[in-house]
């Protein structure tokens, strides 16, 4: 085999040997969880929670970061990243770039960045349930803050979550 041939063949393979941050995440346990409903269609909503493409991170692009300090102040932008359905959101200073992660026939996105979580859309009785689980805490990310667990982060998730409920409700007129 040549040197190319060689080359594509590795690739090929660390592709499909390297797991994806979602296989990742769905062996962990989740450590906190926080879910929310709307009265709307899982299409829709999906749709606009899974939207993630080169630009800024903001209501139309990457919503579930939309409210992130750095996507607030402009400094936060989605670039392609390894490959399909997988993106990396830069941000200004000295912070490491989050990795995201979609998968659109499931309705979930993965995020990794101080933590690791995932967003999942579903279908419930009174329409759509947007589910977020953290399954991994990074302590030596330099976005992390020692004792953010003491500090509430279930509640801050919720707060988030509605936040992210309520952008999605107006957009959808729901």
């Amino acid at each position: 085999m040549g040197c190319r041939a060689q080359a594509a063949a590795s690739k090929l393979l660390a592709m499909h040997t390297t797991p994806s941050l979602l296989a990742e995440l769905d062996a962990l346990p989740a450590l906190w969880e926080v879910q929310g409903t709307l009265a709307a269609p899982v299409a829709p909503v999906a749709a606009l929670l899974l939207t993630v493409a080169e630009g800024r991170v903001g209501d139309d692009n990457l919503l579930v970061l939309a409210r992130a300090s750095a996507a607030r102040q402009g400094a936060m932008t989605v670039v392609d990243g390894s490959g399909a359905d997988a993106y990396r959101a830069e941000l200004a200073g000295p912070v490491e770039p989050v990795e995201i992660q979609v998968d659109r026939a499931r309705s979930m996105l993965a995020v990794q960045s101080w933590y690791a979580g995932v967003h999942a859309v579903t279908a419930c009785p009174a329409g759509t349930r947007v589910t977020h689980r953290v399954h991994r805490v990074i302590p030596h990310h330099p976005g992390f803050a020692a004792g953010i667990a003491e500090l509430g982060l279930r509640a801050r998730m919720s707060r988030d979550l509605r936040r992210l409920l309520g952008v999605i409700a107006d957009r959808l007129g729901c």
